[in-house]
This record gives C-alpha cells, sequence and structure tokens, in this order.
C-alpha cells in the first residue's frame, strides 16, 4: 500500500498502487498560457489524455539526440493547411528525419508552393452547383479546378526535363521535384509554405507507397506515353526505407510518428519485416510508436492495428510497448496541437540529412545481408 500523505486533508487512507496517479484537480482552462500548459493541465482523461501521453512520449523521448524519427502521412492534410502550419516546422525542426506520405498529400502540396489559393468552405454544398462553376471540393475545402490544371502542366513540364529521364526511387523523385517547389516559394515570396520544399531544404527523404495512386503518378504515367519521364522503382524505395531503419537502429533508436494509417502507416513500419522476416537479419521493431488515428482496431482494417498487433509481426520491439501511443482523434485537430507542445518543450535538433546518407546506409544493409548469407553457409 502506499503512505497516506499527512500535509493533505484528502489522504487519510492508505491508497492502493492503482490510485498513485496524478489526482485530478486541474486550474480553470481559461488561465493556460499556452496550448503546451493546457495540454498538461486541462488533457487529463480519456483521449485528451492520450494526447498529453503522446506529447511527452514526443519531447521527453523521441526527439533524443539518438533517436531517427519517421513520418506517416495519409488523409487529405496538406488541401486543409497543415504542411505549412505542422510538417514543414517540424522538418525544419529537425523532428522529422523520413516521411513516408500519400502521393497525394504530396500533389496538393505543391498548390502552396505554386501560389495556387485553396479557401475555406462548407461540407453542405451542392456538388453539381460546384462542378458547374469549376469548383473542386474535399470535404470543407474549396478551390478553382484550374488549380488542378495548372499543378498538372507543371509536373509535365518537369517531367520531361533532363534529370528526370531515368530510374528513380520515390525519394528522388520528390527531391527533384521539391528542388523546383523551393524555386516556386521564393518565386511567390511564400517560404515555408510546402512540404517537398522543405524536405528538398533540409535533407529529409520523402517516399510515397503506392507512387501510382495520385496525380503526381497519374503526370508520370502520361509522360511515359510520350516514351520520356522518370521511371519508378518501387524495390528501390523497399530497400532504401530499410536501410535507414537498420541503420538507425545500429547506431541508436528508431521512432515512428503515425498521421492516419493506411498503406504510407504499414509502409513505415514494413520496414522491420523485411529486415527481419524476408532478409533474416537480426532486429527486434521500432522503438517509439506514436499514432492519430480515427479507426477502429475491431474492424481488421490497418489503421486500427495497435501497437500490440504490430508487435507480433516484428514491427514494434515488445520491450518498447510502454514507449507506444495511440490516440483516437482526428488528425488534423491533434497534429497543431502536438506541433506547438514540441516547438514548446524542446529545442530544435540538429539535421541528420538523411537523403545525403542514402547510397551509405544501403551499402551497410548489404554487406551484413552477404555477411549473414555467408555464415549461414
Amino acid at each position: 500500500m502506499t503512505e497516506p500523505d499527512p500535509n493533505n486533508p484528502h489522504d487519510s487512507q492508505p491508497r492502493s498502487p492503482y490510485l498513485s496517479g496524478r489526482r485530478i484537480l486541474p486550474p480553470a482552462a481559461g488561465d493556460a498560457e499556452s496550448a503546451a500548459e493546457l495540454i498538461d493541465q486541462a488533457f487529463l482523461a480519456y483521449n485528451a489524455s492520450r494526447l498529453r501521453e503522446g506529447c511527452r512520449l514526443l519531447t521527453d523521448k523521441m526527439l533524443a539526440d539518438d533517436v531517427t524519427v519517421g513520418m506517416s502521412l495519409a488523409g487529405a492534410l496538406t488541401p486543409a493547411g497543415l504542411g505549412g502550419s505542422c510538417i514543414v516546422p517540424l522538418v525544419e525542426a529537425g523532428f522529422v528525419d523520413w516521411i513516408v506520405s500519400t502521393g497525394a498529400n504530396l500533389y496538393h502540396d505543391l498548390h502552396f508552393a505554386m501560389d495556387l489559393p485553396m479557401f475555406v468552405g462548407s461540407q453542405s454544398v451542392n456538388d453539381t452547383e460546384l462542378r458547374e462553376h469549376g469548383v473542386v471540393r474535399i470535404y470543407d475545402v474549396l478551390f478553382d479546378s484550374e488549380v488542378l490544371l495548372k499543378t498538372d502542366r507543371a509536373l509535365q513540364e518537369l517531367f520531361r526535363g533532363e534529370e528526370y529521364q531515368r530510374q528513380m526511387g520515390t525519394a528522388e523523385l520528390h527531391h527533384l521535384i521539391g528542388g523546383q517547389a523551393d524555386e516556386w516559394e521564393r518565386q511567390a515570396g511564400h517560404k515555408g509554405v510546402s512540404v517537398l520544399a522543405a524536405a528538398y531544404r533540409c535533407g529529409v527523404p520523402v517516399y510515397v507507397s503506392s507512387p501510382g495512386d495520385s496525380a503526381i503518378g497519374m503526370n508520370v504515367a502520361e509522360a511515359h506515353l510520350d516514351g520520356c519521364g522518370p521511371h519508378i522503382d518501387p524495390a528501390r524505395d523497399v530497400n532504401e526505407t530499410a536501410a535507414i531503419v537498420m541503420h538507425v537502429k545500429r547506431n541508436g533508436l528508431s521512432g515512428v510518428l503515425l498521421c492516419g494509417g493506411g498503406s504510407p502507416k504499414n509502409f513505415i513500419l514494413q520496414t522491420e519485416p523485411q529486415i527481419q522476416e524476408v532478409l533474416g537479419l537480426d532486429e527486434e521493431g521500432h522503438d517509439y510508436f506514436l499514432q492519430v488515428t480515427d479507426a477502429r482496431p475491431d474492424t481488421g482494417g490497418l489503421s486500427g492495428a495497435t501497437p500490440h498487433e504490430a508487435v507480433s509481426w516484428g514491427k514494434v520491439d515488445p520491450e518498447r510497448l510502454p514507449d507506444a501511443v495511440v490516440c483516437y482523434a482526428d488528425t488534423t485537430i491533434v497534429l497543431p496541437l502536438l506541433v506547438n507542445y514540441a516547438m514548446n518543450r524542446h529545442q530544435p535538433r540538429p539535421l541528420k540529412r538523411l537523403y545525403d546518407r542514402r547510397g551509405d546506409m544501403l551499402g551497410e544493409l548489404v554487406g551484413e545481408l552477404e555477411a549473414a548469407r555467408k555464415g549461414r553457409k
């Protein structure tokens, strides 16, 4: 039993160890001076508490110097403005070291780099009328259909450039596009609005697990009809991401920040089964796991799959399950709060610039694989 606190008049009886947590008696929420302070003081139960635990996991452990953080992005986050408001600050602060995203997030990210406006709207509109007026809707985000056409034309011009006429992985593709996005930002006078531009400047590799499933992939396909354009090698992405994780785990710890689920979530987590199961190399799984999702686990879908389930696949180190947090909430609500908390509670980290080191890390993976195969003979 826990001994009672003689200085607490409400603590006159011995307490169960189950009652050793913080007492729920927060100050008035209006007294908090920042979002970070509000989270610490008032987010004490249910998914608010999971968000507080996630914020502390990120700032207290995942942002240590020896931890490399991979981030997955699903859902339509960039059209809602979360690229410039949340993801770019994380990249520039060195809080995110590599990214796996849907292609759609990166395609819509380019609208911001090109200074093509998106507008706050309503989900309660007549979509037939929107079509007649040339307006496109993503729930309550509205924009002119010319935004899509201008972005498509820009990509089609890029993909006919000399530097794109070769085989490459998606990290190389997005690095090239990011260089142009950086230039578009400078021309528009809006630096810091594009994820791909920030990733280019900071050396953060950006992968897409389904490269054909977006308008970027569609425009690559259009170039192929003319016998030109980049040839995307998905196997290169699988090997490069596995090499990143193996290098990280041989020299420190690996953390994953999962925004939503879907293919990006699986792709960032499958690095461990690729190392352990397919390549047969010694590994135990990612060390830190922080996911924001609104998917239920009982339907059997990946987006709701818990870190405990991931342990059975070797994706998460079973010894690290106490350092796994799932917050069941909308990413557009959680991510701005998480970023604000991290920026207020942790200093920026030196950039790891993993993009520039992909070749060396892949060489390490190949070397270890060859040594292991010789040992098995």
